[in-house]
């Protein structure tokens, strides 16, 4: 079996992964907060967590691995943009939830085995909020629910900070129920006009971080694998997760594997709308870019260092994209992947060391086993094609060719003949002629544009 190895933010180390079950190998990634479209940042864990999640399936198989990828539909952002509209909240992440779909399909994300909404485990939040009272790790006050974290010693250790550095250097809200700056909420009141459930602190709504905690336990069990997401989530989201949830089940690892994806940025800078490099995934696709191309891009950089969209990686990818599916269409996939793309993602989702294995093959003339290893990184996939790839059938000019050499055979003027064949080789076309006839194949450096001179 294929050993995998990844880097554990946990450790700060890379380690040989080992599942609790391989027959259940579990994973959670947390998802959006439902309020707008996904901007292109958004997306990036989305596609570093979809090739784990299919190497997963590889080495383990396609029914031993459960991914749950959750969607945060209960959120102060989200009052506001219904305040804001007069939209009801309901129509709005509904709304939200179906266009995060569509353009993570559009990335070839796979979907989830399960995407929980944060609304339909309240009862499972106020359950473990109430234990972690009883635990002595929570207090009510004023409406509120905190979480105690000086009763939680290991707390800061997964971002490697101590909570006095944290409350010396961080603007935190200072509210005078909350014994420690630190605190924070697991449950808040909710006036009339949001949402709200009953509870036994009255009328309210969770805190942001509880709702993993209690999702993450009910779908994967209070042990489980992997948790990913963005490094931005790393502080406080994670760490204040793995207190909730450590102070809960005592007994039990929480995450084993700690994963987290470095961010994005536009041009070499850190995208921000006050720079107008602000941009929805969606407002890609509608400029013409395919989902493909924003994927090759994306994996063309490690998850662990920080990537760079330009328009520039973005035209050379879909030039490279275009060449593979013209010399892939048609082609019988192979058996397996190249062992040297499955090594490479292997060793910590080394995507772009697979992406060189790909050009490898691409070298070789290995078509088969190229779709079959890139359709492991979720490209050259059928639910991808079909975005504006010219077609590229090349019968018609071995028909011609064919016909040519049939001509120069009687007249024994091969002029025609060798033209063709000098015009097929500068768009990179094979050309294999023999007694049973032409055959064309693209080579690695096809160029449709180029058969016009033939």
């Amino acid at each position: 079996m294929t050993e995998i190895r990844l880097t554990n933010t946990k450790t700060r180390k890379k380690e040989r992964f080992e599942p609790l079950d391989p027959k259940n190998v579990r994973m959670y990634v947390c998802g959006p907060t439902v309020y707008d479209r996904a901007h292109l940042g958004n997306a990036r864990p989305v596609v570093v967590f979809d090739v784990l999640y299919r190497l997963l399936r590889e080495v383990y198989g396609a029914d031993h691995v459960t991914y749950a990828r959750n969607f945060t539909d209960v959120d102060d952002k989200i009052n506001a943009r219904a305040a804001e509209t007069g939209r009801d909240i309901g129509l709005i992440t509904d709304e939200t939830i179906g266009w995060f779909l569509e353009d993570m399909a559009e990335l070839g994300a796979l979907e989830p085995n399960a995407a929980p909404r944060a609304t339909e485990y309240i009862p499972q939040m106020i359950a473990m909020i109430e234990d972690l009272i009883a635990k002595g790790h929570a207090y009510a006050a004023e409406g509120h629910v905190l979480f105690d974290v000086r009763s939680y010693p290991d707390y800061g250790k997964l971002s490697g900070r101590s909570v006095d550095d944290m409350i010396a250097g961080a603007r935190v809200e200072v509210a005078p129920y909350k014994r420690d700056p630190m605190d924070f909420v697991l449950w808040k009141p909710s006036s009339d006009d949001l949402p709200g459930w009953d509870s036994p602190w009255g009328r309210g709504r969770p805190g942001w971080h509880i709702e993993c905690s209690a999702m993450s336990h009910e779908l994967l069990g209070a042990s489980f694998d992997i948790h990913g997401g963005g490094n931005d989530l790393m502080f406080p989201h994670h760490e204040n997760e793995i207190a909730q949830s450590c102070c809960a089940h005592p007994d039990a690892g929480f995450a084993q594997v700690w994963m987290h994806n470095e961010m994005l940025q536009v041009e070499g800078k850190k995208m921000s709308k006050s720079l107008g490099n602000f941009f929805t995934v969606r407002d890609l696709l509608d400029q013409g870019v395919p989902g493909e191309v924003i994927r090759f891009v994306f994996l063309s950089t490690h998850y662990g260092k920080p990537m760079d969209w330009t328009e520039k990686k973005a035209a050379e990818a879909e030039a490279v994209l275009r060449k593979w599916r013209a010399a892939t269409a048609g082609i019988e996939p192979a058996a397996a992947a190249a062992p040297e793309v499955t090594a490479a993602l292997a060793d910590d989702l080394n995507t772009p060391g697979a992406m060189a294995a790909l050009h490898a093959l691409v070298r070789l003339g290995d078509w088969p086993t190229l779709l079959t290893s890139a359709q492991l990184m979720g490209l050259l996939t059928d639910e991808l094609g079909g975005w504006d790839v010219v077609n590229t059938d090349l019968s018609t000019y071995a028909s011609a060719l064919s016909s040519a050499r049939e001509a120069a055979m009687a007249s024994k003027d091969f002029s025609e003949v060798d033209r063709m064949k000098a015009a097929l080789l500068a768009a990179g076309v094979e050309v294999r002629m023999s007694k049973a006839g032409v055959d064309l194949v693209p080579g690695p450096d096809f160029d449709v544009a180029k058969l016009e001179a033939v």
